[in-house]
């Protein structure tokens, strides 16, 4: 009898599932005329949370479920449901059909074309031999010894918000009915802790977070550092006065900012006419400096994959090059619409949507200046260490930019005061426009690649 593992109410099939030829079965059902696409999912996710010395919440949980899309006439179906088992995708299989009937016709709907899915995919191994190693008890243990640490590091650091340790492995397959097959298997492992520090001056707070393929190659020593020094440095902040200043913007900062920037070059933004890019292939959106760019081929990025979630090899993509605007990511769909070629940037949110689009491992093409070089020409400057209110406070449709900072000075090419409280304000096409220098220190991010960058005079609201 298979066992099942209840969690919520997905039900999983514990052991080894050829997940692959499941997905080519359901897939080799196509009648005349009709085209299917077989998304299947197998993940198993550990999550342990530690509060005060205890284990505030540990689950362990193994999720996983087919999504089937069918297309027929331009018209497209899909449905889903949360099982591996044979009977269940037959009826996801008739429940597609039955939707497509219904659908809006649609003469951009299809699958990729056989030039698309003929590139040569890269050859990735992200899956870490040793990731099953430690043992249930070791992951605890970590987040435990990580509380610990940080609360041993600095005798200002009043309490740990919760220290934390996560990690996943999955394996997807996807098939459709033109006979192309690719499968997808990775690993993942996070440390993470959130400190606050206190003086008379009041609380402040910081974090540290390491990422990993494996639970032993996670380092708590630099996360630790992290958390602490990110959070007592700011001990002691104070308003700053208003004025234009330049701004130097933390890699972490970056990453978000990278988040904002990444639905403008969106080919669905694109299409519907929500993108400040808009009609501007081939005009200069940035500075000389500004390079920006999606590899998804690069293994030691986390968003690393050889295939899209329509099967479709990856390669680098560059939106911008020299501040020149060089295309948008697009999966099959928009990229029809657009009257282009898919540049293999579909993506999921999981076996329960269709494709959408997405940037995996997008970032600034690091530059040649380092830290200190970017501090010096950011004299009389702001070093942004956290922005606050960077989804309410940006709008990637007009490109309106206001969001709230904490940071330091810059004094002498080195951070100064502490400062809070404040607010920069500008445009994301006039801060494009102003990037003087990208620096050449990469930290690699579970979600991409960040490197720190010099913005040029910015309207900071303080005092």
């Amino acid at each position: 009898m298979t066992q099942i593992v209840r969690d919520s109410d997905v039900a999983v099939p514990v052991g080894e599932r050829d997940l692959s030829a499941f997905a080519r079965r359901l897939a080799e059902q196509a009648n005349d005329g009709e085209e299917i696409e077989v998304y299947a999912l197998h993940r198993s996710d550990v999550d342990v949370r530690v509060y005060n010395g205890e284990v505030e919440y540990f689950t362990a949980a193994e999720v996983a479920g087919v999504g089937i899309r069918v297309i027929k006439d331009h018209r497209q179906g899909f449905a889903y449901a949360g099982f591996l088992e044979e009977e269940v995708a037959a009826e996801v299989l008739a429940d597609a059909r039955d939707n497509a009937l219904y659908g809006s016709p649609d003469e951009a709907l299809g699958l990729p074309e056989a030039e698309d899915l003929a590139l040569s995919p890269p050859t990735l191994d992200l899956v870490s031999p040793t990731f099953g190693d430690f043992s249930t008890e070791a992951k605890v243990q970590m987040a435990l010894d990580l509380e610990k640490a940080v609360l041993a590091a600095d005798s200002r650091i009043r309490t740990v918000d919760s220290a934390d340790y996560g990690d996943m492995i999955s394996h997807v397959a996807l098939a459709n009915s033109r006979g192309h097959a690719v499968e997808h298997h990775r690993t993942m492992s996070v440390l993470s802790v959130g400190a606050v520090a206190e003086d008379s001056s009041g609380p402040q707070s910081g974090y540290g977070f390491d990422v990993a393929r494996d639970p032993g190659s996670l380092m708590m020593e630099p996360v630790v550092t992290e958390a602490v020094d990110r959070s007592t440095r700011l001990l002691g902040a104070t308003q700053p006065k208003t004025r234009r200043v330049a701004v130097v913007l933390d890699p972490l900062v970056v990453r978000s900012l990278l988040g904002v920037l990444a639905s403008p070059l969106n080919g669905e933004s694109v299409v519907k006419g929500r993108s400040i890019f808009a009609d501007r292939l081939g005009e200069k959106v940035g500075s000389e400096h500004v390079h920006l760019v999606s590899d998804p081929t690069n293994p030691d990025f986390f968003g690393a994959r050889s295939h899209d979630a329509e099967g479709v090899p990856t390669r680098p993509v560059s939106f911008v090059s020299h501040g020149v605007l060089q295309g948008f990511a697009h999966n099959v769909y928009t990229a029809r619409r657009f009257g282009t070629r898919t540049t293999g940037s579909a993506a999921r949110g999981g076996y329960s949507s269709v494709p959408s689009v997405g940037v995996s491992s997008f970032g600034f093409v690091p530059g040649t200046a380092s830290l200190e070089e970017l501090l010096r020409l950011a004299e009389g400057g702001v070093y942004v260490q956290t922005m606050h209110g960077l989804h309410s406070g940006v709008n990637p449709v007009s490109g309106d930019f206001s969001v709230g900072i904490e940071g330091f000075e810059i004094r002498d090419g080195a951070l100064g005061a502490p400062l809070r409280e404040a607010t920069i304000a500008s445009t994301l096409q006039r801060m494009l426009l102003d990037v003087p220098a990208v620096g050449s220190d990469v930290r690699i991010l579970s979600s991409g690649p960040a490197s720190p960058v010099l913005l040029g005079e910015v309207m900071m609201a303080g005092s």
